[in-house]
């Protein structure tokens, strides 16, 4: 075992021995140093460690802390599952621990899961939200109950019929967001102790649910260039009694990737045979740069089994957080799991955005969305070649806001996004898109926010970092490589 682990282990056991209570700050790493001999880098990759194990969470210029979790035994030996097996895991920890060190004001939101409020519409939606609230009736609280609005599921349904998909209205339940459709589709499919099948990488999002859930998953590879791996699908649907697939076939969340025509028919023939539902994540759809909207898996579906989510949080409204899923054979039991759960999305929320779809403008707006996210598209990828030589583009999205890098094996993503933030910069690393904690040499970018030089400056930073995260380079890391958190 080498150094840092074993100090890892030694503070683990302190801490879930109760020596060291929830909520504690542990000791900086000044005073690690001075106690137990070690050199400043073997200090930093130990603190590391027992954030990948959910055991502590940093504060930016405070230090660590330990977690409400902390008590609870874990196998800080288990090793990387392989593609094929399934089993139970815990990724919200990491999740959690990624996330909250980037909320910090003034960190620059290159780890970002939404793109910049400045592409919204956001003065000309709150027009319609006022003019539509004053002729909201008292009836509505009933009437609006799920499936939701029929303004806005009629004025939905439209959409579909737009890209050529006829999409009865009866069939689109309105939700608070699609995140709550994707889950509300998950509980309507699964029992607890089910597998489902998951996309590596793929989104944390799915992975949580499952987690909470008492689910079992599947990885299922994904390409950052040709998609999910259908023949590794085949045999992962041979082997295991797989209850339901969670895919996002447009603009896959992080790679960018999207299922070509002939891959989408596939994956639905294939689904179809063996009368496993899909639940299809297509929230970026409409973010399309190219002419047309690429058809979702949806399209293609005869048998009812696509359940397809999508939302206005990532092209209209993040805010308002108003989603929906085209539930198929499956809209009753969604509609009743939304009325047992959250009951209703917001009445106003709902018929203002339905008020917008009808006389805003959408197709307007998204047009300037679009060409603004592929010019950012393409500077983002020119500074990665200028400041990252050492990243891996694996991705060239054609849609979206996200890019895939792939850094060699022996950089390590974890500890880039902990030097990262303490430089005042956000980056996701690729572990916490994988129930196996894999892609741990990759991260996403978001590409969202209007390119400015502060944006170019940060990925410099980033490539100035880049060697100080080299599990190689760990014993040779300069103080200013390191994070400062010490409070002192």
């Amino acid at each position: 075992m080498t150094r840092y682990k074993t100090l890892a282990h030694t503070m683990a056991k302190e801490i879930r021995s109760g020596n060291i209570p929830v909520g504690a700050r542990m000791p900086s790493l000044r005073h690690v140093i001075a106690q137990h001999g070690v050199s400043q880098s073997t200090a930093s990759h130990a603190y590391y460690l027992l954030e990948e194990w959910g055991l502590v969470r940093a504060q930016e210029r405070s230090g660590y802390y330990v977690t409400q979790g902390a008590g609870i035994a874990v196998d800080v030996k288990r090793k990387v599952r392989p593609d094929f097996e399934s089993g139970k895991f815990d990724i919200s920890n990491l999740v959690f621990s990624v996330f909250d060190a980037a909320k910090h004001p003034g960190i620059v939101p290159l780890g970002s899961a939404f793109p910049s409020p400045h592409l919204f519409p956001l003065r000309r939606l709150a027009k319609s939200l006022a003019q539509s609230a004053k002729l909201i009736s008292p009836w509505s609280t009933v009437v609006d109950l799920p499936p939701g609005n029929e303004q806005l599921r009629r004025q939905i349904a439209l959409r579909y019929m737009g890209i050529g998909i006829s999409q009865p209205m009866e069939e689109i339940v309105v939700t608070n967001g699609a995140l709550e459709a994707l889950n509300l589709c998950l509980m309507a499919v699964t029992r607890p102790g089910d597998v489902v099948a998951v996309e590596a990488p793929g989104f944390y999002a799915a992975l949580q649910a499952i987690e909470r859930l008492d689910l079992r998953a599947v990885e299922i590879p994904v390409d950052p260039v040709t998609g999910l791996d259908l023949d590794a699908l085949a045999r992962a649907l041979d082997t295991h009694p797989i209850k339901a697939c969670w895919f996002m076939t447009n603009f896959q969340n992080p790679t960018g990737v999207t299922l070509s025509t002939e891959k989408k028919k596939a994956l639905v023939e294939l689904l179809a045979r063996n009368e496993v539902p899909l639940i299809e994540d297509d929230v970026y759809g409409e973010l399309h740069y190219q002419a047309d909207y690429p058809l979702p898996a949806r399209a293609f579906d005869r048998h009812g089994l696509v359940m397809h989510c999508s939302s206005f949080s990532k092209t209209l409204a993040p805010g308002y957080r108003i989603g929906w899923a085209a539930a198929g054979r499956y809209t009753q039991e969604v509609q009743r799991l939304k009325l047992m759960t959250t009951l209703s999305a917001s009445i106003p929320a709902q018929v203002g955005i339905a008020d917008y779809l009808q006389h805003g403008g959408y197709d307007r707006h998204l047009r300037k969305v679009r060409s603004a996210l592929s010019t950012q598209r393409d500077l983002i990828r020119i500074a990665i070649r200028r400041w990252l030589p050492q990243a891996v583009v694996r991705s060239y999205p054609d849609g979206g806001y996200f890019i895939w890098l792939e850094f060699p094996d022996e950089i390590d993503a974890m500890a880039l996004h902990r030097l990262a933030i303490a430089k005042g910069i956000s980056i996701t690393p690729g572990a916490i898109f994988s129930a196996s904690r894999a892609f741990r040499n990759c991260i996403r970018l978001n590409y969202g926010h209007p390119w400015s030089t502060r944006i170019e400056t940060a990925i410099r930073e980033l490539g100035e970092l880049v060697p100080a995260a080299s599990r190689s380079a760990a014993s040779t890391w300069s103080d200013n490589a390191s994070p400062d958190i010490d409070s002192n």
